[in-house]
């Protein structure tokens, strides 16, 4: 009787459709030495943000054309900053097989849902706990307050503050931000582009505030109705673009 044996080689491997959440950085200058400055500046001011993670470069926005000798520049200076770019935007004839010659992928039909500002901040964990909770990802709980120059990030989940977030103090999280203090440092919701995050505050003094990369800062007063008082930030899409919608939360 033959035995036949199973080829050891055919179980080793599987090959299946994944997902993969990337970074797009949204070209809207073909000037080099601005995009490399400007990145230089953002990366100094807030190290580590989006350490390792891969990025898709858009260049579907430029009016002109950008250099292909340009591209390797930006390249070489996405990884000296820990930047993996992988893939191409918008990219067409020669410049396109110039960026695959380069190890880019062409991704023009990428759906890109906010472009992100390059800025993260590197958490000072001495005091931060996991929160309990019934989700899979758990909220990263803050409870001593935050200080004129420290930064903490709550890295793909909320962030709660048990104590006030002190003017030049900064507070980034993907989700969600509750301050049960008051807030008048930096809070900035849906770092990495979720626009359906909030930010909640007993006192709303905020230096900054910014969900999903939509901005406004002290220089653009709060209402009265507001200010000081339990406060509730959210984005508002509209026709005309989108905008901060700040109002109070009756508790």
């Amino acid at each position: 009787m033959a035995i036949v044996q199973e080829d050891a080689s055919s179980n080793c491997y599987d090959i299946k459709s994944a997902d993969l959440s990337l970074v797009a950085l949204i070209l809207k200058s073909t000037d080099i030495s601005l995009l490399v400055a400007a990145l230089k500046r953002q990366m100094d001011a807030s190290p580590g943000f989006f350490e390792q993670d891969p990025l898709l470069i858009d260049v579907s926005q430029l009016e002109s054309e950008f250099k292909a000798a340009d591209l390797q520049t930006l390249m070489g200076v996405l990884r000296e900053h820990a930047l993996v770019p992988l893939a191409i935007k918008g990219a067409k004839d020669a410049f396109l097989e110039h960026a695959k010659g380069l190890g880019l992928v062409d991704a023009s039909d990428a759906r890109i849902r906010r472009s992100v500002q390059l800025a993260e901040v590197s958490a000072s964990m001495d005091h931060v706990r996991p929160a309990a909770s019934s989700v899979a990802v758990e909220a990263m709980v803050v409870d001593k307050p935050l200080r004129s120059g420290q930064q903490v990030y709550a890295k793909g989940r909320d962030l709660i503050v048990l104590a006030m977030v002190n003017a030049g103090a900064e507070v980034i999280a993907d989700g969600h931000i509750h301050v049960y203090g008051s807030l008048r440092g930096k809070a900035i919701a849906g770092a990495r582009g979720n626009t359906q995050a909030k930010i909640f505050a007993l006192v709303m003094e905020p230096e900054l505030i910014s969900i999903a990369g939509v901005y406004r800062t002290s220089e653009n007063p709060l209402s009265n109705e507001v200010l000081g008082k339990t406060a509730q930030v959210s984005l508002q899409s509209d026709p005309e673009g989108d905008k901060l919608l700040i109002k109070p939360l009756n508790l």
